[in-house]
């Protein structure tokens, strides 16, 4: 059962300004990464669905998180269908992230008062999703869609639109003040908040302050 509620969820992500999305088949290389993004200042983390057994992973993960980490929110990301959706929340799951949109998710999610937020890629399929419950939505691919300019197109006649971009978004100062400054609530990171350099050499207190940085540069080009 989820720990957080879905305005839980969503505070949390609007105030941190990001949601890591991350996926090893190692439970104590993810255990390390967690933590370095908690003490980055991290609270919220979207845990990818991705090779063998990753639901088993999760489930200690979250287990993990509940114990020695208060105040991370984790979930699950990557889910197409909802026979794996009811399985991530079966294993306490707080949020829900698709990269397509699915109707049957959106009533497994809403059933349980889980926060879901699906993919889309056209104003059309963001109004689909905001009749279904969608809090948040996921723009993916962002950079391949359209980038900051889809965003600010989506938030003229939609101003109450809460979009997180995920594809495209870095770490570096200017690429987040032009998502920020078109209006998004939150962005979505992989690869370019988890370098291959600091991963292969395993050196999570450079993660923890590369994300302490990230969290940083986010509260300056919100203000």
């Amino acid at each position: 059962m989820a720990k957080y509620s879905r305005i839980e969820v969503f505070t949390a992500m609007k105030e941190t300004g990001v949601v890591p999305v991350f996926f090893n088949a190692d439970i104590d290389v993810c255990k390390n990464v967690l933590k370095a993004c908690y003490e980055g200042g991290i609270r919220v983390f979207e845990f990818v669905n991705r090779g063998d057994f990753a639901h088993e992973l999760f489930s200690e993960l979250n287990k993990y998180a509940l114990k020695e980490l208060p105040g991370m929110i984790l979930g699950a990301g990557s889910i197409v269908e909802e026979a794996t959706t009811a399985l991530y929340i079966q294993a306490g799951a707080n949020f829900i992230v698709a990269p397509l949109l699915n109707e049957n998710m959106a009533r497994i999610c809403n059933r349980r008062k889980i926060m879901w937020s699906p993919g889309c890629g056209t104003i059309s399929e963001i109004n689909k999703a905001q009749e279904l419950g969608a809090e948040v939505v996921k723009v993916f691919p962002a950079s391949e869609i359209g980038g900051p300019s889809f965003v600010k197109a989506v938030k003229a006649p939609m101003p109450w639109t809460d979009i997180m971009p995920t594809g495209g978004v870095t770490t570096e100062k200017e690429n987040l003040k032009k998502w920020f400054d078109a209006g998004v609530t939150c962005v979505g990171m992989g690869s370019n908040l988890f370098p291959k350099d600091i991963m292969e050499a395993k050196n999570y207190s450079a993660l923890a302050e590369k994300a302490k940085e990230l969290i940083a540069n986010i509260q300056e080009v919100k203000k």
